[in-house]
């Protein structure tokens, strides 16, 4: 039979860099649109589009791990099938 491919988990130090990467980001452009020198309607539209840009960046994310498993489903299911028609078949069978 076929090995089962091994998930790989990310490491608890993985994962607490990029929560502490992403938190340190946006407060670093928080703080930076809150000290701007303009209008309040200006900074305000800079904080609606970083938080635009910031789902965004989630929902691409999940876009491209959701069709990277499903690629891998697809390859999987196939590999069970091309094992099956190699272990039915019998290369000393008359026809």
């Amino acid at each position: 039979m076929s090995d089962t491919p091994v998930r790989q988990q990310s490491t608890a130090a993985f994962y607490g860099q990029a929560v502490a990467s992403f938190a340190l980001a946006m407060a670093a452009t928080s703080v930076g649109i809150y000290q701007l020198d303009t209008d309040a309607w200006v900074r305000a539209f800079l904080a609606v589009a970083v938080l635009y840009l910031v789902t965004s960046a989630f929902t691409l994310a999940k876009v491209v791990r959701d069709r990277q498993e499903a690629g891998q489903i697809v390859s999987r299911v196939d590999q069970a099938r091309l094992e099956k028609l190699l272990a039915e078949h019998d290369p000393f069978e008359k026809i």
